[in-house]
């Protein structure tokens, strides 16, 4: 047995886990699958995530104090238009660290507050020489308390107070987030909270040792299994457990540095159900899944989180940077790596959406064209920052994902739920995008389901993760079947089949909705050599299919809304109204 699994159980028996993690953990999880059903009842709400908002020009007379302050504030009016209920941030909250800086950077958090938002940092490597102050300007990390910036950190001295006035401070003190709990050592730096179905962890790994990440291991877990079933779990931190730029990482200076740590990381997360790991350190957009060295399963996607600074990072395209890692990454046991997508030089943020069980992110950014000083990629000043939605992925509790490797087929992709089973018949992995070191990215496919509602025939499949570029929704041309109960045939051919919402959450048939429009019904089955836009339905087998490039949500039922109606009063129910949701 590898000396890191033995810290790490020896650490869960100190915290009294062992039981957790057997049979009682097992037991959870399968609670946790099956609330996954009611997922469509849940209230839907969101919070959201920003990165690295330290400023590192000469001050433009806007961004004081190592802070970038322009960009903090117009990332504060989307996250306020957007309605979240809390941001996270995940580092980096200045470039000098020392007090004044990090009381400029509470300051400017303060619109967050005025809106009833709830503020949650995290410190990265430029903030960590100070966790008094930190601890003294950011209560909440101890019990939630927002709103409640000292009177003299609010009247920290700012030479831009003109340009960029600080928000007035409106309200009470509010507290949001319940349940906070650190580790011993790391009191109000490393923290978890609740918030309505979510477990938050937030990992600081700054306290002047070389590792610190290994002695949380059984905080980090025991905060983990010990949360209700059927909620959502996601562990934050500053750096990255493999990321493009720097060789630093969550576990050390070097980029292989402790894969014991690494590995035993990766099964904490993997084993209590974690689908998401969110840092940021590298200053760019990249999303990876992270997989243990054991090669038994445990993984968790990394997300690594846009710059919200004047820095920008490129990944190194030397031939040693480009294929030595992956010689000395299986050499030296580190885990492994599958890039899912990137994008660089943007300034960018995040929006979570939870719904019950299902978990949606939304990447924002903006382009801002730095350039080339010193090594690094730079702005020098501030533009008015035009945001669009990049990409969306996320996962369902109830659901499965499928990770579809470049060239391969989408065929493996197929899940049941009730009485409805859904299948991807034909279609492939394009890889036609690489990341900056020309790997082609993987794509991580993502089912899950709701109930079936009034008037439909069969439950509905929630799917994702297909897209092939950034900033574009569609995907590769594939076919997908769903299954169906119940006589829907009647006299007239092509009256019903696959239908999935659009943009303004209307259902529509499926086919309708692909780039070339669609239309052409076949009765039957599918059979190869079908264009996009087809689709059809194969009484003996009860199922419909539609050939698609995009994902989203799907159902069979009647094309006709008075018909899907007189079927909702046939069953006694009332008028299937729609939820939010559709394509995004």
């Amino acid at each position: 047995m590898r000396k890191g699994k033995i810290v790490f159980r020896q650490a869960l028996l100190l915290a009294g886990l062992a039981s957790l993690v057997g049979g009682a953990w097992k037991a959870a999880a399968g609670e946790r699958a099956g609330s996954a059903r009611q997922g469509d009842e849940a209230p839907r709400w969101s919070f959201g995530v920003l990165s690295d908002t330290q400023w590192t020009e000469a001050d433009d007379g806007r961004n004081p104090g190592t802070c970038a302050v322009d960009i903090i504030n117009q990332v504060n009016e989307q996250f306020i238009e957007h309605g979240v209920k809390l941001v996270v941030a995940v580092g980096d909250l200045t470039d000098a660290a020392g007090p004044a800086a990090t009381d400029l950077r509470a300051v400017y958090a303060q619109a967050l507050y005025n809106a009833g938002i709830g503020f949650f940092p995290l410190r990265g490597n430029h903030d960590s020489l100070d966790p008094a102050e930190f601890r003294r300007v950011y209560p909440q990390t101890r019990t939630g308390l927002q709103n409640a910036t000292p009177a003299d950190a609010l009247a920290v001295a700012n030479p831009d107070r003109a340009a960029v006035p600080p928000p007035p401070v409106k309200g009470s003190p509010f507290t949001l987030g319940s349940g906070f709990q650190s580790p011993p050592a790391m009191q109000g730096l490393s923290y978890s909270f609740d918030f309505e179905n979510v477990r938050f962890v937030l990992v600081d790994q700054f306290d002047g040792k070389t590792n610190t990440i290994q002695p949380q291991l059984g905080w980090i877990s025991s905060v983990l299994a010990a949360r209700p079933p059927g909620s959502h779990a996601l562990v934050f931190g500053h750096k990255g457990l493999r990321t493009p730029f720097h060789p630093d990482n969550l576990f050390g200076t070097r980029r292989w540095a402790d894969p014991e740590a690494a590995d035993a990381f990766v099964e904490t997360l993997s084993n209590h159900g974690v689908r998401y790991y969110v840092g940021g350190h590298d200053h760019m957009h990249d999303l990876s899944q992270i997989w243990a060295r054991d090669g038994d399963g445990a993984k968790v996607t990394q997300l690594v989180c846009a710059s919200d600074s004047s820095k920008f990072y490129a990944p190194a395209r030397s031939l040693w940077r480009r294929y030595l890692p992956a010689f000395l990454a299986q050499a030296l046991g580190a885990p492994r790596q599958v890039p899912l997508a990137q994008e660089l030089f943007r300034v960018g943020y995040y929006i979570f959406t939870v719904e019950g069980t299902r978990l949606t992110v939304d990447y924002y950014s903006a382009a801002v064209n730095p350039s080339l000083v010193r090594g690094d990629y730079v702005i020098a000043t501030t533009p008015r920052l035009a945001f669009s939605k990049r990409q969306t992925f996320g996962y369902d509790l109830g659901g499965r994902e499928f990770l579809v490797a470049p060239g391969s087929s989408y065929a493996a992709v197929g899940d049941t739920y009730r009485g409805t089973a859904a299948r991807i018949l034909d279609g492939a992995n394009g890889g036609q995008e690489k990341d900056g070191r020309g790997r082609p990215f993987s794509h991580a496919v993502n089912t899950g389901w709701s109930p079936r509602t009034c008037g439909a025939a069969s439950d509905e499949l929630h799917l994702s993760g297909m897209a092939t570029s950034m900033g574009s929704e569609r995907t590769d041309t594939y076919v997908l079947s769903l299954s169906y109960r119940g006589e829907l045939a009647g006299p007239g051919l092509g009256t019903f089949g696959l239908e999935s919402k659009d943009a303004q959450g209307r259902w529509r048939n499926a086919a309708e909705l692909d780039q070339d429009g669609g239309g052409r019904f076949v009765d039957g089955p599918w059979r190869a050599g079908l264009a996009r836009g087809s689709y059809g339905v194969d009484g003996r087998s009860q199922t419909a299919w539609a050939v698609v490039d995009y994902d989203g949500d799907f159902r069979v039922a009647p094309f006709d809304e008075r018909v899907t109606a007189s079927r909702c009063n046939a069953e006694g129910r009332g008028p299937d109204s729609a939820r939010p949701g559709g394509r995004r």
